[in-house]
């Protein structure tokens, strides 16, 4: 780490333009993301990983990465996508995404993980790519692979899951945003809600059953569930209204999943 960093951590975080997640970097110095997974962290089922080999896709700012290294995974790779360009924008967006996230997140993605890497002095290895590329002969194998938040950002969530299989000698802990109300309607069947045209780059939004079918459908034996979660918004987020229709999924929330955020499901299974 060079001296600069080490002596004032508040301002190298400062210099990074978007975090998306709040992490630790130093002793009371939290980077201003958007989404905090602190609180929610211990409520995943989190397999043994000590002296394993790991993979984070879709790693963003590493959060996952540095609670996979936190729980003395022998090595971590961390790795995602370093043009915007290469995302999966919905049709009336393929031109205008790209060039808003470079407007909010400077030229180069990954400048959050870089820093967060570096103030935490993490031995973390970084790696651009994208999930639908994984394969053994590229960055071999893993014992396990965690994939947060990812699959309802991608046009074909299947085929990354089989990419992610095909690297996968052990088990995998799958989190997903969940479409709260068919959870709760229909909590046996599995259904998937398209959106692909609001604009936030959201393609399949599974209800539990669904996300539990999705990756047993990808070749995965699902082992152990979480209870339904909500991700908790950071100070980075924009403020979101309370229109009477978002008070009542608010309550919902608060009666299925305990909190307010992002409801979630995390699912560990083997291949």
């Amino acid at each position: 780490m060079s001296p600069d960093v080490a002596a004032d951590p508040s301002a190298t975080v400062a210099r990074v333009k978007r975090w998306y997640h709040c992490i630790e970097v130093a002793p009371g110095v939290v980077t201003p993301g958007l989404f905090d997974l602190r609180p929610v962290v211990e409520r995943m089922p989190w397999p043994d990983v000590r002296g394993l080999r790991c993979l984070d896709v879709g790693t963003a700012d590493g959060f996952l990465a540095f609670e996979l290294e936190r729980r003395r995974a022998g090595e971590v790779v961390a790795l995602d996508i370093p043009d915007p360009e290469d995302w999966d924008w919905e049709a009336h967006t393929a031109r205008s995404g790209p060039e808003y996230v470079r407007a909010v997140a400077g030229p180069e993605l990954g400048a959050g993980l870089r820093t967060a890497r570096e103030l935490r002095g993490s031995a973390v290895t970084v790696s651009s790519g994208s999930v639908y590329d994984l394969n053994p002969a590229r960055l071999g194998t893993f014992d396990v692979v965690v994939c947060g938040s990812l699959l309802l950002h991608l046009r074909d969530p299947l085929r990354a899951l089989t990419a992610i299989r095909s690297v996968c000698r052990g088990c995998l802990l799958c989190t997903n945003q969940l479409d709260l109300g068919r959870t709760v309607t229909h909590p046996r069947t599995p259904l998937f809600r398209l959106d692909g045209v609001s604009g936030i780059t959201q393609w399949w939004i599974p209800n539990a059953a669904g996300h539990r079918r999705i990756l047993r459908a990808a070749g995965f034996k699902v082992e152990r569930v979480s209870r339904p979660y909500s991700i908790p918004f950071g100070p980075a987020h924009p403020p979101r209204g309370m229109s009477p229709r978002a008070l009542g999924h608010t309550l919902t929330q608060l009666v299925v999943t305990g909190g307010r955020g992002v409801p979630h499901l995390a699912v560990l299974a083997r291949a």
